[in-house]
Order: structure tokens, then sequence, then C-alpha cells
């Protein structure tokens, strides 16, 4: 059949999930002409599994996505239905912001704005090649036999790269959620060279709420007031609703273990390696046996819609025994489902087979995010499709690649873990993957890369003149709480009734709110002062810079350390086989690799300290042998 030419675009994005629009509205905020393609428009944005955005480590990343000019933030402070901050009893790094969705509003708000983005088209349609010339994509190629010429292509696939449904001994092909998988373009895909593997995720069942007693549930409600995910938002809307706690039982665990044998898990039928933490329930009770009972929580999909998500308790089991071991839980016990819980099987690339700028090094121009890159999560794949977009655009212009170091962000770890170090299992981000965590806050993202964002013209003006203000408003407001004090008895009694110990005489209002007792608010009561009206965001950021200072400053000196490896750049076409000392693994990992300098060098499995001494003497040498 004749092949029909439908235009030429800069950027064409496969795939509208989460990493697909947050690429498709960055390339075309940066002015590039670009086209994302979904499979079905109705599966943009949208929330297979938990109807939620954030959560721990995931909420840093939706902050960071907001600070660089992405939409993942503002969407959700537009479509939320319950916000929570969590880990608050914890320090102030690993503070992550959760939200839970209306997955329905969701998907429309996020439409909305693809819709009405300046050099931006959206088309419904499969595409199943990518056209190449000379080693370098230059187009892609649709099952309606059209064709698109493009300077960049950014393969953003989700789970529906061969996807494959279990439930029970029932398998076919399928994308999530009752969609169709795509085939074709897998099968072009590893016949171009690329080198695929098989990943597995899972969701559960979805249940009526008025089929639910909730009375034998624990209520669980959100912050009062709510907490804006965007630090273009002061302030949202009010909860809309509520989340309900409850818990597995002894008769829950024994109805699965005697359905061991038809799980798929258990089955043999799934060949694909699953997240390790997220496990499926048949999983839990099979690896913790001597746990009594696991907690699920109960969520609603929606304000328009009954339809309950069971967090917790994904399963391939067949349909019945689901139906069992769900009426053994409290409050569930005449639980009609309205969607069973599946496992789903996907293709994707090893992100070792990518730069840091997350393009394929098989194929110029061709970039990759989000699930089709061994991560797992919503907001994983949301900031690697900002990430890639961004990388699309620079490499169209001729410009260098912006990456964002360890030490500079949330994205900055994830992408180096999956590059650098390869995952063996769907990728999560966890605040202790960051080794500069303190640094990495929730608060501070827009302080961290607003900036960069506004050079690389995804930050508005409106933005940009937001996060000037803050810094200049937290600037100020800790050079009046360095100034201001108490006398000596005023200072005493305001300690002993905040319930922290006294000081020896007169203390300023910056020292007492290094307490840990001590609030911002508190000192309401002691400021005659007419102080500045502060928004969250600048109270929080304020709060933290105060109280921590110290160790802040311990972390910076640590970073000092760290950027002094990677200022020690390496050639990406260095020969590492021609490097004597290196042993042989770590020739083959760096030739893979290809770091961009030691301190990526030093990250690689399979690259010992000896074979990062070799590399040291070697750039020692080659040093000197310039200056001669």
């Amino acid at each position: 059949m004749e092949k029909i030419f439908m235009g030429e675009y800069d950027v064409i994005v496969i795939g509208g999930g989460h990493a697909g629009c947050e690429a498709a509205l960055c390339a075309a905020r940066m002015g590039k002409r670009t086209l994302m393609f979904s499979i079905n428009l109705e599966a943009i944005a949208m929330m297979p599994c938990n109807p939620s955005i954030g959560g721990t480590g995931k909420g840093h990343l939706v902050r960071e996505i907001d600070a660089l000019g992405g939409e993942m933030g503002r969407n959700i402070d537009k479509s939320f239905i319950q916000v929570k901050m969590l880990n608050t009893a914890k320090g102030p790094a690993v503070h992550s912001l959760r939200a839970q969705a209306d997955k329905h509003r969701y998907h429309i708000e996020m439409k909305k704005t693809l819709e009405n983005t300046e050099n931006l088209d959206i088309r419904q349609g499969e595409v199943t090649d990518i056209i190449t010339e000379d080693g370098k994509v230059t187009g892609v190629l649709t099952r309606t036999h059209t064709w698109y010429k493009a300077k960049a292509v950014i393969l953003a696939t989700g789970t529906f790269l061969r996807g494959k449904i279990f439930i029970g001994d029932a398998v076919f092909m399928s994308g999530p959620n009752g969609l169709a998988p795509s085939v074709e373009l897998a099968d072009n895909l590893k016949a171009k060279g690329m080198k695929l593997r098989r990943f597995k995720t899972g969701t559960p069942a979805r249940c009526l709420g008025k089929s639910l007693d909730f009375t034998r549930m624990t209520e669980q409600q959100g912050d009062e007031p709510p907490v804006p995910f965007s630090f273009m938002d002061d302030e949202i809307d009010d909860n809309k609703g509520l989340c309900w706690l409850s818990y597995t039982n002894e008769e829950t665990h024994r109805v699965i273990r005697e359905n061991f044998s038809r799980s798929a898990l258990f089955g043999g039928q799934i060949e694909g390696i699953g997240p390790r933490y997220c496990p499926s329930i048949e999983d839990k009770v099979n690896r913790f046996k001597d746990k009594e009972r696991h907690q699920l929580f109960v969520e609603p999909e929606g304000l328009d819609t009954d339809e309950m998500y069971i967090q917790g308790m994904s399963s391939s089991l067949p349909e019945d025994v689901q139906r069992d071991f769900y009426k053994t839980i409290p409050g569930l016990e005449n639980i009609r489902i309205v969607r069973p819980a599946y496992a789903i099987e996907y293709d994707c690339i090893d992100p070792q087979d990518l730069k840091l700028s997350l393009e394929y090094r098989g194929l110029e121009n061709l970039f990759c995010a989000g699930q089709f890159n061994g991560s797992s999560g919503y907001e994983e794949a949301a900031c690697q499709g900002l990430m890639a977009g961004i990388n699309a655009c620079l490499k169209i212009d001729g410009k260098e690649p912006f990456v964002l170091g360890r030490d500079e962000a949330y994205i900055g770890v994830l992408i180096d873990d999956l590059v650098t170090k390869g995952t063996n299992e769907p990728y999560r981000i966890m605040t202790s993957r960051a080794e500069y965590r303190l640094l990495l806050r929730q608060d501070n993202a827009d302080q961290r890369l607003t900036e960069k964002a506004y050079e690389l013209g995804l930050a508005t003006k409106e933005r940009y003149d937001r996060y000037l203000k803050k810094k200049e408003a937290v600037e100020k407001e800790k050079e009046r709480l360095a100034k201001k004090s108490l006398k000596a008895d005023e200072t005493r009694d305001f300690l002993l009734s905040h319930g922290t110990t006294e000081a020896e005489g007169s203390l300023t209002f910056m020292e007492m709110l290094r307490r840990p007792q001590i609030t911002y608010e508190d000192l309401r009561e002691i400021d005659d002062e007419t102080r500045p009206e502060l928004t969250y965001h600048e109270v929080t950021q304020l709060e933290v810079e105060i109280k921590y200072e110290g160790y802040i400053k311990k972390q910076l000196q640590q970073i000092e350390r760290y950027k002094k490896l990677e200022e020690k750049r390496l050639d990406e076409d260095l020969d590492y086989e021609n490097i004597d000392g290196l042993r042989l693994e770590a020739r083959q990992k760096l030739s893979q690799i290809k770091p961009l300098n030691i301190g990526q060098a030093s990250r690689i499995s399979g690259v010992s300290p000896a074979d990062i001494n070799v590399l040291m003497v070697y750039l020692e040498k080659k040093r000197r042998e310039k200056i001669k």
C-alpha cells in the first residue's frame, strides 16, 4: 500500500501518557512544531493504576517538574480530591506531598491544556515504525500508512509496547485498561537493533463504593488547608473527599495461599520482572509469611463515579479468587468488583543504552522517556518526558544537552541511576537514593531549577518573577529575624511556654526559630512589628533554611568535594580498550555507557575504585602530554 505523506514537524512524541504529555508540552513551549500521537485520545494522562500524584520521593519530582515549567503540578492542583503531606514526623528532607486525584478530571484538564498549547498538534493513531536514514531518525510511520517527517522523535510508549494482560490463566495481548497494545512498533524497533526486555507491573481491582461498609474501616482525612503542588498556586480548593484504611487477615492469606497455583505470577506465565517496592498481594503473602496482616487503602477514583481503588492489593489471581479474598477484609464483605485486578507485561529498553540526555545511542535524534526506560510511576515518567523534550529541542538547535546533576535535583538522581547504574526491575524513586537530599527538598525546588527553566524558555516571565519574589521575601525575613530580639526575661517566658529549655540572656528571633519546638507562626505571639504576610511556600523554605542551616552547610561542603570528580571530564570517544590497567569488566561497562566524567564512571556497577585510579592516572598523563 502506498504511504501518504501528512506533514513535517520538529518533534514527534509517541505516546500520550505522563511522559508523552510533558515531552510534547515542553517541545511546543520551547518553540518547536510538535506532534503527539496517542493510541487513543482517552489514554492521554491516563491513570491505569493508582489515581494519585506524589508520595514519598515522588512529590519531590512533581515539584521539580513544576519548577522547570512542566504541567503535572498545575494539573493535579486543578483535579485533586484530597491532599496530604507524608512523613511529617520526620525531617523536611523526606516530607513528600501526595494528592488523591479525580482521574477523569486529571485526564480532561491535561487534554485541554494540550489542545490549547501553541505549536502543538495531538492525534489519535498508532505509530508502527520509526523512519531512519544514515543512522538518524527522520520521521514516523502509522498503521494507516501515513508518514510524518521529524527532526527528533521521543519514544514514550509506557506499558503499551507488546502489552500482555494476566488474570489467572487468562492471558491476552492488551494495553492497560483494556486499550489496544502496540505490537508492530516493538517488532520494528527490534529489527533496528534495539535490545528490548520484559518488565511487569500490576493493578488492583476497582469496586463500587456503595457495596462497602466504611464504618468498619479507619477514616483517612486530608490536610487542612491542603497544600498546593505548583509554585504558581499559593492556595487551592478545599479537600473534596475521604480515603479509608483497612487490613487483610489470616483468612485473606489462607484464601490466597490455597490458590498460589492459579496465580499467573507463580504459574510461570509471566516472564517480566516486577517492581520490588510494589509487590502483588500474593507476592506479599508468600514473601512475608510472618506478617499477620497487610494494610490497604480504599480511595475514590473520582467525584463523578462510585468506583473505588483498593491500593496495596494488586494481583494476577483469577477473578473468583479475587472475589473470595477481597470479601474476607473488614468493610469489603459485600464488595462488588467492576474491574478485576490484573498484571501487565510490556517491552522496555535497557536504560544503559541511553545517554544522560535520554538520547538513544543506537539512533541519533531518537529520545526515550518514561516506563519505556525501565522506570515505574507517573511522576518518574513525567520528569523523563520533560527532560527528553528539552534535550530533543536543544539537539535540533545544535546546543549542548541539559543534564541535571545528582546535587541539583531528584530528576538528576533518577536519570543518572537509570543510565549509569541500570536497573533489573521497574525503577522507583526514593528519598534514600539521593546523597544530598537535605538540599533537594520539595520547598526549594523552584530556587534550584526555575532560573534554569527560564534560560531554556520553559518558565514564563510570571513564574520567574514569582521565584524572584519568593527568594527576596525569604532573605529579607531572615535578615529581620536575625536582628530582632526580646529582653532576657521575655525570652525565657516565651521559650518555657513552648516546651523548650531556657536560654542564658536574650535570643534573636532567628535563634529561637532554630529550636524544633518553635515555628514561624509561634513567633507571631511576640512579634510587635507588622511582619510580612508570607505564602505557604515562603514560610516553609524560611523555616527549613533556619532550622537546618548547619546541616545544609555540611552538605554543600560534600558537594564541593563531589564536583571535583565531576569536573574531570572523559571524552565520549575515549577508547577504554587501549587503557592499560583497566579490568575487562570495567572496559566493557565504560565502553557501553561512555561516562561524561570520573564521577559518573565511579557510579557504574562493575567499575572498581582501582579502575577509577587507573582513569585518574590516564587523565593526568594526557594533561602533562598537552603541556609539553
